[in-house]
């Protein structure tokens, strides 16, 4: 299988690797860690800029048409240098509501997506030991309308975000709703995340909502699989951010009169975390091509249990070799590793917190199990 990209993706590739080294710098990032939304908005308005928000949407919605794969390629270069901007709960939004809205919705809200103006953000989990695919909050139609009640936890980047992409439970199935963030009935609990970022709880009490796609018909699958691909994604990123300083630091520092990267010891840590990072970059392009629906003809149907296992595979290795790799270069830094001013910290901080992201490597093993035996992802 041929994982090389393509012209348009190495072009995308190159030019956020481009804005990311020269926007995300230690500096800059300590700056936004202390801001109000701890957003950097004029580094998202650089991305919107460069048309990288639209390239991931739809042509025929205005952007580039890049899909999963041009959004993995952002979110990479993305997690390379930390950089705090919401892209993958406002792109997994945009990509689920190009897949699945009405006309009127993809035209009040993607042309807006992409230039960089009021975005959404997704509210997937909940509090204990809930699956995302069976939620407990309930969405019950009321006439042409649909009202939601339950609590949504660690929703991702609220401040700036205009709609929320609610997962709710109703008598057909789990259905994704579109929820106003200022909508009645709805009220936020603002939390800090281990990575600094702020996340917030969600309350909806009766809050109107509007459906996205069909309750039942598989939309809540599709946006929690693309979700599982997209913090794949970050993750590969981060550890190779990581991999990166550790490498840098160990040929410049030195011990006896020599690099500490002559030592025998500390070069299997690193060719463990040079291992751990290209499982995770083979499952991920494999999840990658595997949601891949064919277009013209094809001469066998998208598989969405394929899909499913592909993307459950790309999540588990993201969850335990990238928490793997981000603990090993912290280690190989010695001291300096636990500087929490340090930036190879941030990389820590952000690899801890994406493999508790949707689930814990356990949840992910558990899923898989259930999809291998069954057929189908157990609740």
């Amino acid at each position: 299988m041929d994982f090389s990209l393509g012209e348009e993706l190495e072009a995308v590739r190159d030019l956020a690797r481009e804005i990311f080294t020269d926007r995300a710098t230690p500096e800059r990032l300590r700056e936004v860690e202390t801001s109000p939304g701890r957003v950097d908005a004029r580094l998202w308005a650089d991305l919107a800029s460069a048309g990288l928000l639209g390239a991931v949407l739809p042509e025929e919605d205005g952007g580039a048409g890049l899909g999963m794969a041009g959004l993995c390629v952002l979110l990479q270069e993305q997690g390379r240098r930390v950089a705090p901007v919401p892209l993958w709960p406002a792109l997994v939004g945009g990509l689920a509501v190009a897949a699945h809205g009405t006309a009127r919705q993809r035209a009040e809200l993607l042309p807006v997506l992409a230039g960089g103006g009021g975005r959404p953000t997704v509210a997937l989990e909940e509090f204990g030991p809930a699956d995302p695919l069976a939620p407990r909050t309930t969405a019950v139609a009321d006439g042409p309308h649909w009202r939601l009640t339950g609590t949504k936890a660690v929703v991702p980047a609220p401040d700036g975000a205009r709609h929320v992409l609610v997962t709710a439970t109703t008598a057909t199935g789990p259905g994704l709703f579109l929820v106003a963030s200022d909508a009645p009935g709805a009220t936020w609990e603002h939390a800090e995340t281990t990575t600094h970022d702020l996340s917030a709880h969600l309350t909806l009490d009766g809050a109107p909502g509007e459906p996205v796609g069909t309750p039942g018909d598989g939309t809540v699958a599709e946006v929690v699989r693309d979700s599982f691909v997209a913090l794949a994604a970050v993750q590969l990123g981060v550890a190779e951010g990581a991999l990166r300083y550790a490498a840098d630091h160990l040929r410049e520092r030195h011990q006896f009169g020599r690099p500490l990267a002559t030592f025998q010891a500390v070069q299997h840590q690193l060719a463990d975390c040079y291992i751990d990072i290209e499982a995770m970059r083979v499952t991920l392009w494999q999840a990658v091509d595997a949601l891949a629906e064919p277009a013209d003809a094809p001469a066998e149907p998208f598989d969405a249990e394929d899909a499913d296992r592909a993307a459950l595979v790309a999540k588990w290795w993201a969850t335990e070799g990238g928490l793997n790799t981000v603990h090993r270069v912290q280690h190989v830094h010695g001291g300096i590793g636990v500087d929490t001013d340090y930036p190879v910290h941030r990389h820590f901080l952000w690899g801890k917190q994406i493999s508790t992201t949707l689930g814990g490597a356990g949840a992910d093993l558990e899923r898989l199990g259930a999809l291998l035996t069954s057929g189908a992802v157990a609740p």
